[in-house]
Parts: C-alpha cells; sequence; structure tokens
C-alpha cells in the first residue's frame, strides 16, 4: 500500500490526511476539486517541502472517467470527497446526491476495476440519528435526519454491497464530530472561535442543549492509517470516537474562558435545525476500533481546543474567514 490516492485531499481532514501520509513517506496523489482558480484548497498552506511530494490530480468526484484516471497505478484509496453541511443540504438535496453518492459509486466501480487493494470510504456519526443506546456502537440503527445524513447512509450502503457482492476489499470509516485547524466555520467549534477572535462580546449559536464526540483532528487521522494498515478491517464498518460527550453549550463556555470570559452566548434562531432533524445526542463506541488496530487517543479535549484556537489565532489563517457571515 505504498501509492495512495486520497479524494476530497483539498478539504479540512483531507489536507491534515494527505500531510500525514507524505510524513510517513507514502506515495500520496491528491484528488482536489478542479475549479477556475487553481486552488487546491487547504493544500496550498502546506509547507513546499511537503507540497512539492504531493501527485496533486485536479477533477470532480461526480466525472466517473476522472475519478478512474485518477486512481490508476495506486494501491489504496482514501475517500473522503463529500458535501457535508447539513443546512445546506436541506434547501439543495440535489447536489448531495450527485456528490455523496454518485461519487462514492464512482470511486468504488473504479477501484473495483483496477483491482485495487484497499478502500476506506468516509462515512459520518450523523447516519445513527440521534442515539437510541449509548455509546453508539456500529450496529446502532441508521436514521435519515437531514438530507447530507441520508445521502451518507446511501453511500456507506453502497460501499457494503460491493464488499458483499464483488468482494471488493471496503472499510467503511466512520469518524464521529472532527474538529482542529483548516475546518470549515459552519462547523461549531470555528465559529465560536472566530466570533471571539474578532472581539466579540455575544456569540451567536443554535441549540445548546445536544451533544457531541468530539474527536481532535490528529486522532482522526490517525484512526484512518490504523484502519488501513489492519487486514481484520477489511468489510467492517468503524467508528473513530473519543467514547465521550460534551454539550454544545458548555462546549462553548470551555472556550469563551479560554479566549474571552467577558463573552457571552446569544442564541440566534437562523442557527437552529428543524425540530426533528436536530440530532440530540451523539457518543460513539471506540471499541471496535481499538480491538482490530493500533489507534488510541492522544489528544485530550481540552488540548485539541487549544491547538486549534492557537492555529486560528494566526491572523493569516484568521482572514481567510468570514467572520460576520452565518455559514450554512
Amino acid at each position: 500500500m505504498r501509492k495512495i490516492l486520497v479524494t476530497g485531499a483539498d478539504g479540512f481532514i483531507g489536507s491534515h490526511l494527505t500531510e500525514r501520509l507524505i510524513q510517513e513517506e507514502y506515495n500520496v496523489k491528491a484528488f482536489v476539486y478542479y475549479n477556475s482558480f487553481n486552488s487546491w484548497g487547504w493544500l496550498d498552506t502546506l509547507s513546499k517541502n511537503i507540497l512539492n511530494k504531493i501527485e496533486v490530480f485536479a477533477s470532480d468526484i461526480r466525472d466517473p472517467n476522472g475519478v478512474r484516471v485518477a486512481m490508476k497505478s495506486c494501491d489504496a484509496v482514501f475517500h473522503l470527497a463529500a458535501l457535508i453541511g447539513i443546512p445546506f443540504s436541506y434547501h439543495s438535496p440535489d447536489s448531495y446526491i450527485d456528490t455523496n453518492i454518485k461519487g462514492t459509486l464512482n470511486v468504488l466501480q473504479a477501484a473495483l476495476q483496477l483491482d485495487v487493494k484497499r478502500v476506506l470510504v468516509t462515512s459520518t456519526s450523523e447516519v445513527y440519528g440521534t442515539a437510541q443506546f449509548v455509546p453508539i456502537t456500529e450496529e446502532h440503527p441508521y436514521q435519515g435526519q437531514s438530507p447530507y445524513s441520508a445521502t451518507k447512509i446511501g453511500a456507506d450502503r453502497l460501499a457494503e454491497s460491493f464488499y458483499r457482492s464483488f468482494g471488493l476489499p471496503v472499510t467503511i470509516v466512520r469518524p464521529f464530530n472532527t474538529y482542529g485547524p483548516r475546518q470549515s466555520a459552519r462547523a461549531v467549534i470555528p465559529a465560536i472561535i472566530i466570533q471571539l477572535l474578532n472581539g466579540n462580546n455575544e456569540i451567536k449559536l443554535g441549540n445548546l442543549t445536544p451533544t457531541r464526540d468530539f474527536v481532535f483532528v490528529k486522532d482522526t487521522v490517525n484512526g484512518f492509517i490504523e484502519i488501513a494498515k489492519s487486514e481484520k478491517t477489511i468489510g467492517r464498518e468503524i467508528n473513530i470516537a473519543t467514547q465521550s460527550e460534551i454539550s454544545i453549550g458548555r462546549l462553548a463556555q470551555l472556550i469563551i474562558d479560554i479566549i474571552n470570559p467577558e463573552a457571552k452566548i446569544v442564541q440566534d434562531q437562523k442557527r437552529f435545525r428543524p425540530e426533528k432533524s436536530e440530532v440530540q445526542r451523539l457518543i460513539g463506541s471506540n471499541k471496535k476500533l481499538k480491538e482490530l488496530t493500533n489507534w488510541k487517543q492522544d489528544y485530550s479535549l481540552e488540548e485539541g481546543l487549544r491547538e486549534t484556537i492557537q492555529w486560528f489565532s494566526n491572523k493569516e489563517n484568521l482572514k481567510q474567514y468570514k467572520a460576520g457571515v452565518y455559514n450554512v
């Protein structure tokens, strides 16, 4: 497994994964979204020493030919390319079907045709919906509480079908709420940090009561790599979780205490999900991950938050975000 294709390499988790794979001396081809600006997303911020070792392939995950050409001569594919914003999926579900379901199908078909040795398909804890029991194991029922989660459920089941029907060596990797440097402002932790660092004394948030299982991005990336190293993970779906939870309100207060204890939380109705769409509780089991791999959690929530805040505190990083805009 020396040459690896990473789809979505220009994104948050994908860029961290690409960087880590290069550091571990893998040969990496980064599949990025083609655009007229010739932007490689977050890969553009990596050091020249790292970037010069990456083979960048610009295309569109929705295009089967582009995916197939990109995957030629690769031993493994880490498929992370997806649309992930939940509010955006409420009014543009077609684009989620095209990207998340059709894009995954393109990856699976190309991998089957090219006899790729390992295929890691990225899922999400959102496929479980509100926890019916905790900690949430991989046997938990699925519940499509948003068009986004519904498309990820569809993509996961397609991946399972290619393993069962054709013997494709697929693993479904299911990170819980990953956070860290480079994350989109659509996510709650960057949304809080950006408002605070821009001097806001009133921090606008939506529902404060839901709980989440937050995983620092370096622990998530380590999970991907350890899963890929283990033959025992083929044909399985595996959570990457800390097996702990915190409410959004408590999380926000932790960040406020670090950056500006004088700030107050203000609830903004436009940031609320529809009632039946809100996932009230997520806390994942990491038992299977630990049983099948050598993964361990290296970062506590506080350690991860401090490293994330430090990154956002760099003015060059912060200016890439639109502080006054609610990102959907």
